[in-house]
């Protein structure tokens, strides 16, 4: 429809009386109050109405650019996007923060109150999820054309409390109150099937008898630095094709008149439910299928509006897989291919090759993702056949180049024979994919080395790495006000958007005035945690001890038991030595167990009872506190890492793949304390040894350890305070009501210990020594996390995506 010469729309301005009377209409307009019945929650609305405006143009004008210059769009595909709160985020990008408080305060609104009542997103849980949502920041900062892709989640994963010590799981129900940041696009939604059968005709195939779900976009604008551009995030929420059963209503049978739309609506229900059940691997499987359906079905929608063959797809589309969650994407574009648009075989698959790149997360094959084949089968009949066939033929090749090696086609099989069938999702996702990237130097040489070993051999080019990267925006500017107001005044504001310059605070680390002002804004930052630690856990810290800080997703191999195991031996050399010189320090813990996941819970009980005995025994006072912050999420994690004097990243080496928290403390002047994992050997590269903490055994010894029979009872027998630790744990001097409630976690220590935390445990102790003497130089340590702080630069998500866009996905910034 052409475009009416009288269509004319105003522009909202920036200035404060522009912001105040915008706030203002949309508090009658589109809240519907007044300034005399408006609530908080009603401000917070009208001012995300008001800002979201202020965003439109800037989104606007970047689809247009896409669409008039034709561009090639990046498609990313997401199970989750941990973005957390957007209104700050949006301010700061669009340049109105200041001017809106100003405004907020003419119209007699809390400023403080509206950005502090905004409900975190319930879209992610982890460091996947925040990556993702960095990397979107980055592609609108940077100017890329795209999409990132996902679903829009009712629920969160779940809201942590703890209960007696325990984890317990609350639904996180993020939209109770509505999301004005998203606008539906009912015009795009998509037939999503599923079961079935299959009938041949001739050459084709045709999938039959299906049950279907509508999947309907919801848009979100991410807007860039400065507005340079603004990305979009589509995500995909599940309707039933019908809305309820009116005849069994009219009966009276209400339940069963919504039974089919609540099935069918599941599938947008939960973020990752349990899938310790069938039930809940077979919803899993649904809400992979779901999303990357709609989303191919949206993709090849957009691509075909402006092209009439598709021949050009590749040229024009470069869809990424964020690890193998949307794997099931590459057997539906083979699908939409070739059953909707008539390519043959070949010609389908040599757009898939060209099209599809995959990012590996994990190492642990326990983790690597797989799918029963008669789940398969019959949840997606097509696409499994459709992988059997792309199997026969990757196996026929394979037989062909490397004759004789009959073990070599059993180890790179898309489907593992042994056992229980399954398909192998990250095979699927090596073989589709032109380019296949770790996120951390180490973790893509392991990569290769270990779980895609075979697969290096028969595509030795395919294989490269893209170190992860944080946005400073979120993590710097917006968290901690304090340090960027004092950079801002050294070296100016700019550094947001390119983080090199932060090179330029080196020379300034010993220059006694600068120190001391990075001191204050720490302490500044260290106070406010302390006010949310009294608040949410009754427990009094003081600002001058060492804030020692492990946040994040609670998991064995992430070693927040080795913590603990200090903390415990810790408490007890100061009731052995109460005169001694003791640094006062704050442990902080914080972070969530899958709900499924029985001895990370336990973890999580371990921390809380013994931060009941230590923090209430009079002989340690200030000396020593634990606590543990019950429902970590973004904007939690903007008060606490500010705060971090101490950055504790100690996986076992050679299990993290890449870590972000460990950028982020680092960049937020916290040392680190760590393993040559990840990261953290990229940070050690970059910070320079001497200003990093690093201990324990390196991947080559672990391995070793490992192969020659590793023994964790000769630590434990020749470790007087390793040993302490461990029997005081199992005789119940944290749970004297229950004493054997922790004997699951002593047997495996003394009986496994798979992630060797005996092993580093003395190293662990020494070099938390080290932390402590210079922690006692306030000066030194200072001019240590400063010259951390300038080594920043290359952790930069726009460092990340720009090398994604050049080296995977070839793809211009339309900026």
């Amino acid at each position: 429809m052409n475009q009416p010469n009288a269509f004319e729309f105003e522009h909202p301005a920036n200035s404060v009386e522009a912001l105040r009377l915008s706030i203002a209409n949309r508090l009658v307009y589109a809240v519907g109050k007044d300034v005399r019945s408006a609530t908080q929650r009603d401000w917070l609305f009208a001012v995300l109405h008001a800002v979201r405006d202020r965003i439109m143009d800037g989104w606007r004008d970047s689809l247009s650019a896409a669409q008039d210059q034709d561009a090639k769009r990046v498609y990313y595909l997401s199970l989750e996007y941990l973005t957390g709160r957007a209104l700050t985020n949006a301010l700061l990008s669009v340049g109105i923060y200041e001017d809106a408080r100003t405004a907020c305060s003419q119209l007699g609104a809390d400023f403080d109150a509206i950005v502090d009542l905004e409900t975190d997103a319930g879209l992610g849980n982890g460091g996947l999820g925040r990556l993702a949502a960095c990397f979107l920041d980055a592609m609108a900062t940077v100017g890329l054309p795209g999409l990132g892709y996902g679903i829009r989640y009712d629920y969160g994963m779940f809201a942590q409390r703890i209960v007696n010590g325990q984890q317990v799981e609350e639904p996180d129900y993020w939209l109770v109150n509505g999301n004005p940041w998203e606008f539906m696009r009912p015009e795009f939604s998509y037939t999503v099937r599923f079961g079935g059968r299959l009938v041949q005709d001739g050459e084709r195939v045709q999938w039959v008898d299906t049950d279907e779900v509508i999947a309907t976009a919801y848009d979100t604008g991410v807007p860039g630095h400065l507005m340079a551009s603004v990305a979009t995030m589509r995500l995909w929420s599940a309707r039933a094709t019908s809305s309820i059963n009116l005849d069994a209503f009219n009966r009276g049978d209400y339940m069963k008149a919504v039974e089919a739309k609540n099935e069918s609506e599941n599938v947008s229900r939960v973020l990752y439910p349990d899938d310790s059940t069938e039930h809940g691997r077979e919803l899993r499987l649904r809400q992979e299928y779901f999303f990357v359906s709609a989303s191919l079905q949206d993709i090849l929608r957009r691509y075909l509006k402006a092209h009439g063959e598709l021949d050009q797809l590749p040229d024009k589309a470069a869809i990424h897989l964020n690890d193998t969650h949307p794997a099931l994407a590459i057997p539906e574009l083979m699908r939409l291919l070739m059953d909707e648009h008539d390519l043959d075989w070949d010609a389908a698959w040599a757009q898939c090759q060209r099209i599809f790149s995959y990012t590996n997360h994990t190492l642990m094959q326990e983790a690597l993702e797989t799918w029963p084949v008669d789940l398969l089968g019959r949840l997606l009949p097509r696409h499994l056949r459709i992988i059997y066939d792309l199997n026969a033929r990757f196996l026929a090749e394979v037989h062909e180049r490397f004759p004789g090696e009959n073990d070599l086609l059993r180890r790179v099989s898309l489907i593992e024979e042994r056992g229980q069938r399954r398909v192998r999702m990250a095979y699927l996702s090596v073989l589709a994919s032109h380019k296949v990237n770790g996120v951390s130097a180490l973790h893509s040489q392991l990569m290769v080395d270990t779980i895609f070993a075979d697969f290096a051999r028969v595509f030795p080019d395919r294989f490269c790495n893209k170190t992860n990267g944080i946005t400073p925006r979120r993590w710097l500017s917006q968290a901690n006000r304090p340090l960027s107001a004092l950079i801002d005044a050294r070296i100016g504001p700019t550094w947001r958007g390119q983080l090199d310059e932060l090179a330029q605070l080196r020379p300034l680390a010993a220059q006694p005035d600068f120190n001391n002002a990075f001191r204050l804004a720490k302490q500044q930052n260290k106070r406010r945690l302390a006010e949310v630690i009294a608040r949410d856990t009754g427990v009094v810290v003081s600002p001058d001890s060492l804030f020692d800080v492990q946040v994040k997703r609670m998991h064995e191999y992430k070693r927040q038991l080795l913590n603990v195991l200090h903390v415990i031996t810790r408490y007890h050399q100061i009731l052995a030595k109460p005169h001694a010189n003791w640094v006062p320090r704050t442990v902080i813990f914080a972070g969530k167990a899958a709900s499924a996941y029985h001895m990370a819970k336990l973890i999580i009980r371990l921390i809380n009872d013994v931060a009941r005995v230590v923090n209430n025994d009079p002989r340690v006072g200030d000396r020593l506190k634990v606590v543990f912050l019950p429902n970590y999420r973004v904007s939690l994690a903007e008060v606490i890492i500010p705060a971090a004097d101490l950055s504790e990243q100690i996986s076992t080496a050679g299990t993290e793949a890449s870590g972000t928290g460990n950028m982020k403390f680092a960049l937020n002047g916290a040392l680190t304390i760590g393993t040559w994992d990840g990261a953290n050997i990229e940070i050690a590269q970059a910070v320079g040894e001497e200003h990093i903490f690093i201990f324990g055994n390196r991947t080559e010894q672990v391995q070793a350890l490992r192969a020659s029979g590793y023994n964790p009872r000769r630590y434990y027998d020749h470790h007087y305070d390793l040993k302490t630790a461990i029997d005081r744990m199992a005789e119940g001097a944290f749970s004297p009501e229950e004493p054997g409630r922790y004997h699951d976690i002593t047997r495996t220590l003394l009986e496994s210990d798979y992630y060797l935390l005996l092993a580093d445990y003395a190293d662990y102790l020494a070099t938390q020594h080290k932390v402590d003497d210079l922690y006692r130089r306030p000066e030194e340590w200072a001019r240590h996390a400063i010259l951390n702080v300038a080594a920043m630069g290359p952790f930069s998500a726009d460092r990340t995506i720009r090398e994604y866009a050049a080296d995977i996905w070839h793809v211009n910034p339309i900026i």
